[in-house]
């Protein structure tokens, strides 16, 4: 029976480019959209910019331009690389729109009438220069528990502490560099501790992954905490009902524009918006998300759609983030790669192929090695996939008119073809689609094997053989066709040119139960897809590479210390000849040090941007007289130097060669 089913990704915020991070979750869901409707259901796939909130704002202003010029521009960059990239949204919308202030207050209406909305007086950090009530990432100084410098106003990437921004030592605003004072202002709060027991519910009903449901444990054992869903003006979004300078929280109608844009879709297409979004819908809703968002989207967006009256989703699924080489990406080393680059020299059904061969259906990291991914696409698809059809179809042609022979459907190896066919859409109905294609090229081996034991060029050399080489090469373009079929929620376009080769209708996957008809003709065989050439991925890393730094990635200086102060620092090399992860923290690594005369014990904040094993055995840099410092986990027995916003964006400073454990830096 047909399902109905609606499907959403995150959405891109409105403050610069789409990157191949973010291109790692639209193509897991289109490829999972793309499944669906060639099975025979309905499904629709939605999405949106992101475009309220202080970093657009700000954005804007640094351009000269207002807010709604920025996220218009924004909006139509957004989607030309998503058209280039063939996702295929069925409506693509923008949270600053009328459907989303309509949800948003419907939402905070129901909520507070509820009694799920209540306000308290808080104290925040404000740039007195700018009149700016300033977000935590807004604020940097020196962490209160470490005092290491340019940490951030939540937490600190040196010791894994976290911590109010009112607490950050000589703190400074990002935005004018002025001293922030602390100012007092009225805040509207959301009570999640309020939809405890139905979260806890909605959990364990198969909704998440097993890695996501463990985190969300360690959520409810902490307590779940009130979600201040206000901000103060000056902000660029909606202003809260019945106030005059209070305005929504982003991350309150960022979600809700799932629902804003598929009921401006409803509104052009016909379709009902409450067959999807009643409390007693009986479609499937599923979100795709990165799992560094998975609090707003498990917690906060199931209990406000249950509060406000709406059904809440069957699933959240979830993924890990995007590695190049390894590492995470990287402008210095041309690794942080827009999507329009990436288009400038590649073919973008290359990268889908490859995130498909590499994405499984849990929350594990997706690397992009650069010498795999050429390696695999040239194999796979050029010599593997489309080298059956290129040589089957000569003989076709010129032997048999371009025409097809009759060829058996429950005879193998084409029953053999038809039959993997279930397993494949198992995979693919599970995200599985590592193993979905593993099926697929297994297959394309057995098929090219097929034909180099029938031989036809050696047959061609003889005189009788025409009506087995039309059989042989027709079995082959017919295996092609089951293939290409099962390749088409990946490779969208590559399909779309062999369904111009087999000259034949768009390939559904019911349909290849059949083969071709006995007569069938096929166009003459043009390349399908090319190799990828070295030269066109280092021209895109070439193009990736920054000149300068990007004034707004350079944090303010620091307060000037004095000569006699910094020369009590005891900076040392040292090789990490031990990294590993520390349970129970969500930031921190135990790193071994070799300083050359001992060992040392130092935990560092870096777990967001490296993997242990890539650590062990680097030279780094530390201060080697730090006092030892206790924390929960063990004793700090120094501090390892980094550099970088945080995140991701995070690097340990790393030696020239030459350089030895112990050696003092000077």
């Amino acid at each position: 029976m047909s399902r109905n089913i609606l499907i959403t990704s995150a959405l891109p915020y409105a403050n610069g480019p789409i990157h191949l991070g973010h291109m790692v979750e639209y193509i897991q869901t289109d490829i999972w959209a793309r499944f669906q409707r060639m099975r025979g259901n309905t499904c629709y796939y939605v999405c949106a910019d992101d475009a309220h909130g202080t970093p657009v704002m700000l954005c804007a202003r640094t351009e000269g331009i207002t807010p709604e010029q920025l996220i218009i521009r924004v909006a139509e960059e957004h989607q030309a690389d998503f058209a280039d990239f063939n996702i295929s949204f069925d409506n693509y919308h923008s949270t600053h729109s009328a459907e989303n202030r309509h949800y948003a207050e419907t939402i905070y209406r129901s909520l507070n009438a509820g009694g799920h909305i209540h306000r308290r007086t808080i104290s925040q950090m404000y740039d007195p220069q700018e009149n700016l009530f300033l977000p935590d990432r807004f604020i940097m100084g020196e962490c209160p528990r470490c005092g290491a410098a340019g940490q951030y106003g939540d937490s600190c990437e040196a010791c894994g502490t976290t911590y109010s921004p009112t607490e950050l030592k000589n703190a400074r605003s990002v935005i004018s560099g002025a001293k922030p004072i602390k100012k007092d202002s009225l805040h509207y709060f959301f009570a999640l501790r309020n939809f405890a027991d139905m979260l806890k519910k909605w959990i364990t009903a198969d909704r998440l992954q097993d890695e996501i449901s463990n985190k969300l444990d360690e959520w409810f054992k902490a307590g779940l905490q009130d979600w201040d869903i206000s901000r103060d003006a000056p902000y660029f979004g909606f202003r809260i009902p019945q106030t005059q300078d209070k305005y929504f929280y982003v991350w309150l109608d960022a979600p809700i524009g799932y629902m804003a844009s598929f009921k401006n879709f409803c509104d052009r297409s016909g379709v009902s918006f409450d067959e999807y979004w009643a409390p007693d819908s009986k479609a499937e809703l599923y979100h795709f998300i990165g799992k560094d968002i998975i609090y707003f989207h498990a917690l906060f967006w199931p209990a406000m759609l249950a509060g406000a009256g709406f059904r809440t989703p069957d699933a959240v699924f979830a993924h890990g983030f995007l590695t190049v080489n390894g590492q995470k990406m990287s402008k210095s080393r041309g690794t942080f790669i827009k999507a329009r680059t990436y288009l400038k020299h590649l073919d973008p059904e290359y990268l889908r192929y490859y995130f498909a061969a590499k994405m499984g259906a849990g929350v594990d990291d997706l690397d992009l090695n650069l010498h795999d991914f050429r390696e695999r696409v040239n194999s796979d698809l050029v010599g593997k996939v489309v080298n059956i059809a290129s040589r089957s179809a000569g003989f076709i042609h010129k032997k048999s008119a371009g025409r097809l022979a009759a060829i058996h459907d429950g005879q193998a190896p084409y029953s053999d073809f038809i039959e993997a066919g279930q397993q494949i859409a198992a995979h693919y109905e599970a995200r599985a689609y590592s193993k979905a294609m593993r099926c697929i090229m297994a297959l394309a081996d057995q098929a090219n094997q097929y034909i180099n034991d029938k031989q036809p060029w050696v047959l061609a050399r003889q005189d009788g053989h025409e009506q087995e080489i039309q059989d042989i090469c027709s079995t082959g373009i017919n295996l092609f066709r089951v293939l290409i079929t099962y390749l088409k929620p990946v490779l969208p376009q590559l399909a779309a040119n062999s369904e111009a080769f087999l000259n034949c209708s768009p390939l559904q996957w019911h349909d290849i139960a059949k083969p071709l008809a006995d007569g069938h003709t096929i166009n003459k065989f043009k390349s399908l897809m090319t190799r990828i050439e070295e030269s066109r991925i280092q021209a895109m890393l070439k193009d990736s590479s920054p000149t300068t730094a990007p004034i707004h990635d350079i944090p303010p200086i620091a307060q000037q210390v004095q000569f006699d102060d910094f020369a009590g620092i005891d900076l040392r090399i040292a090789r990490i000849i031990k990294a590993e992860h520390v349970e129970g923290a969500d930031k921190l690594l135990r790193l071994t040090l070799d300083i050359g005369t001992e060992t040392r014990n130092v935990f560092a904040g870096i777990k967001s941007a490296y993997n242990p094993q890539d650590l062990e055995g680097r030279l780094t840099v530390m201060i080697a007289n730090l006092a030892p410092k206790k924390m929960r986990f063990g004793t700090s027995e120094g501090m390892l130097l980094a550099a970088g916003p945080g995140g991701k964006e995070l690097y340990i400073l790393h030696p020239d060669d030459g350089a030895h454990p112990g050696m003092r830096i000077t």
